[in-house]
């Protein structure tokens, strides 16, 4: 299969209408349609159900393909992306890209790049600041070398990881709401305020789920939301440090708890993601008190010289 009947076939997959994807694509429809139904032939399964006014509704095959269409588009786009970085390192500009969720690990990811900028032989690094769920995207399709990510919210499938650190969460809720003056609150409290809904994030494909909530694309939109008593959030522990004023923090314990991770491509055999890798690790052994078991966040779970 060539990448150009992919992009055709997730264009009209993703428009359900070949009017609409042949106008995204910037071509005519029908060489569109010939080109979709020639990748039918050539695969022996139809793919989608055309039905009336160029309509299509996706076939169990075709669910398929779209999944791994996507990520067959995204990896050639990663390979061109490093291909270019490592042809730029080449001629003396070597540098590798961070992707981090805006508002969240800020003080860990400020000591990670102190640490490693101290480390011999470190390059510039630069920092992409994404909405949430985007960075393993960013990752997955090359625009980022290695990422922060936290479970359970990101997808970490298919990339190498080391766990960094694991905290529970606490509810941001506006000063001076009845709710904000307890110890502690349970999560089914937080999750069923009418006053104060869980803000909408988008889904992958720019939409919005259904919901009370408003709806909120970065960390600045939902403090200043919350502040104005038009929502509460729940958060990683960590997000006390960046609080503004007007807004409290009250532990949930019986929520999930995050763990953040530093992730990176398992082909990657960059030194620079290797120091970055390093120096996560290092910076999260020192700043325990104490020693880390291997069992516990921030451990290495195999060795570094494997890279």
């Amino acid at each position: 299969m060539e990448t150009r009947e992919l992009r055709y076939f997730v264009a009209v997959a993703e428009e359900l209408h070949f009017g609409r994807a042949a106008q995204r694509l910037g071509i005519a429809q029908p060489p569109l349609s010939r080109a979709v139904s020639a990748l039918e032939r050539r695969l022996g399964a139809a793919l989608l159900e055309r039905g009336g006014g160029r309509g299509v509704v996706l076939t169990g095959a075709g669910a398929v393909l779209l999944r791994e269409a996507r990520a067959a588009l995204d990896a050639v786009e990663a390979a061109e992306r490093r291909t270019r970085r490592a042809a730029l390192a080449a001629t003396g500009r070597p540098g590798v890209v961070l992707a981090a969720k805006a508002g969240a690990s800020g003080e860990l990811l400020a000591k990670l790049l102190d640490a490693y900028a101290a480390e011999p032989g470190a390059v510039a690094v630069d920092v992409v600041l994404c909405g949430p769920g985007e960075q393993a995207r960013v990752l997955r399709d090359g625009r980022a070398d290695v990422a922060l990510l936290h479970r359970p919210f990101d997808d970490t499938a298919g990339f190498d990881t080391e766990d960094l650190r694991t905290e529970g969460q606490i509810a941001i809720l506006p000063s001076g709401h009845p709710l904000s003056v307890r110890s502690r609150l349970r999560l089914a409290e937080v999750t069923g305020l009418p006053d104060l809904p869980l803000p909408r994030w988008p889904r992958p494909d720019g939409s919005f789920p259904d919901g009370p909530g408003p709806q909120v694309r970065d960390h600045t939109q939902l403090t200043q939301l919350i502040a104005l008593g038009r929502a509460c959030a729940v958060v990683p522990e960590s997000g006390r440090a960046v609080l503004s004023e007007g807004l409290t923090a009250v532990p949930v314990p019986d929520a999930p708890q995050v763990t953040t991770v530093i992730a990176w491509p398992p082909h990657s055999r960059s030194a620079a993601v290797t120091g970055l890798v390093r120096a996560a690790t290092d910076t999260v052994l020192t700043s325990d008190s104490s020693p880390t078991p291997a069992s516990a966040p921030g451990a290495l779970s195999r060795p570094l010289s494997r890279w």
